[in-house]
């Protein structure tokens, strides 16, 4: 099979053609296919039905006879920190039990961080001016939307194989007080996949910030979420931190979103004692407490770290043929004509594919026309723009495997149109 970029005018003319017939046969037959976001399929959601079956009555209390029913305990259970601290690899004090999201725990950190400051910070962020934010790309869209709606100055930083690209993090660190934080995906990224090396958690944790008040968004949501074999090892950040005595530089969040429920997890920030005192101290202000009775809940269900590792292997089974299904496609399909080049991740929820500059929102909107909807192209980037038009998220998790043959075919063929549309001009 010839690749396109070996091929001459006449030849990719006729390809042109013998390809957009393919799509439009394919575009005939009505679907309705999804692979806009992460999710969780329904099957992924049935290993946890049985944590709705515990016993009521095991759930109205906490070991040490906190009424789990009623106000108290406003930083969460300490069987649910302890939990957490298991597969963190911390210690309990250094863990804020949250409610479902860890997105909300994100937000309100960067809302309280603007109107109240943060510990050893002079004063709020938003008393300082112009504020910017380093966002490594392609990442999280929903991140960048975060600091985004609160003016920030987004600053791309390119994600190399091993992680962020240090030189231009610790340039802008290092030399700009404005600078106030940084998102972070640092294991199965998303949606590259990728997993930060130890030079690259040690070289985070060496910062030396010009401003007094910076912060790492350290968002571990797919610490336990490998699906192969091997599993990607991560540097643990915090003891990097403590060999440089930056501890309280780094926000670590967590949650059981991809675990259990989407919908009815329980989320966690992570922290030194600093500012987990400073930031408890705030948030008792705006809360209560979280749900004590589903932090027992998933105590009860998962037990420990063991437990977490136990009930992932079910859903690793669940989620590796899908990425195979994925994987395989784009390397019979796209690979031999040499117009993109995609990751091959042990874990996470994602697939990056990266075309031909100028493709991506082509594609995207061939793959809508046909019934197929992905995430918005630019989504990876702040403000939904991507400087090169050439990076689609796929999210193979969400539809059943024999959907996702469907939408993986199609994607094949409207990202090979795409190309030879860009290729022919």
């Amino acid at each position: 099979m010839k690749s396109y970029l070996d091929m001459d005018k006449k030849e990719l003319a006729a390809e042109l053609e013998a390809v957009r017939m393919q799509y439009e046969a394919l575009k005939a037959v009505p679907r309705k296919l999804d692979m806009s976001r992460g999710k969780p399929n329904p099957t992924q959601l049935d290993l946890s039905m049985d944590m709705l079956a515990l016993d009521p009555a095991s759930l109205a209390h906490t070991a040490k006879g906190t009424d789990a029913r009623n106000y108290g305990e406003p930083t969460g259970t300490e069987e649910c920190k302890a939990l957490f601290a298991d597969v963190l690899g911390l210690e309990p004090k250094n863990i804020i039990v949250g409610g479902q999201s860890s997105l909300n725990l994100m937000y309100d950190s960067v809302v309280r961080a603007l109107l109240l400051g943060v510990y050893g910070g002079s004063k709020p962020w938003g008393q300082q001016g112009p504020l910017k934010f380093l966002c490594p790309v392609p990442g999280y869209d929903r991140h960048f939307a975060i600091t985004a709606e609160f003016g920030f100055e987004l600053i791309n930083i390119p994600l190399l194989p091993t992680g962020p690209d240090m030189d231009m993090v610790k340039k802008y660190v290092e030399s700009d007080p404005a600078v106030k934080g940084m998102w972070c995906v640092p294991k199965y990224s998303n949606p590259s996949g990728i997993t930060y090396s130890d030079e690259t958690v040690r070289a985070i944790a060496a910062l030396k910030p010009a401003a007094d008040d910076f912060r790492v968004f350290w968002d571990n949501a797919y610490c336990v979420h490998g699906f192969e074999e091997q599993d990607d090892a991560l540097l643990n950040i915090f003891d990097a931190c403590r060999e440089q005595g930056s501890e309280d530089m780094v926000y670590e969040f967590a949650s059981t979103s991809k675990i259990t429920f989407g919908g009815a997890g329980v989320s966690v920030l992570a922290a030194s004692e600093n500012n987990i005192k400073f930031i408890a101290r705030q948030m008792g202000v705006q809360t209560i407490g979280h749900d004590k009775i589903n932090q027992l809940r998933h105590v009860h269900f998962l037990k420990d770290a063991a437990g977490v590792r136990a009930h992932m292997k079910k859903h690793a089974a669940i989620v590796r043929p899908k990425f195979q299904c994925v994987l395989g496609a784009l390397d019979a399909e796209i690979a031999p004509r040499g117009i993109a080049k995609w990751n091959r991740p042990h874990g996470g929820y994602f697939v990056a594919y990266e075309g031909l500059p100028g493709t991506a929102t082509r594609c995207v909107a061939l793959c809508k026309e046909a019934g197929l909807v992905l995430t918005p192209a630019g989504a990876p980037f702040p403000h939904g723009k991507d400087p090169q038009d050439n990076v689609i998220r796929i999210a193979p998790t969400f539809p059943s495997l024999s959907e996702l043959e469907q939408a993986v075919e199609l994607f094949c063929v409207a990202a090979r149109l795409a190309a030879l549309e860009v290729l022919t001009k």
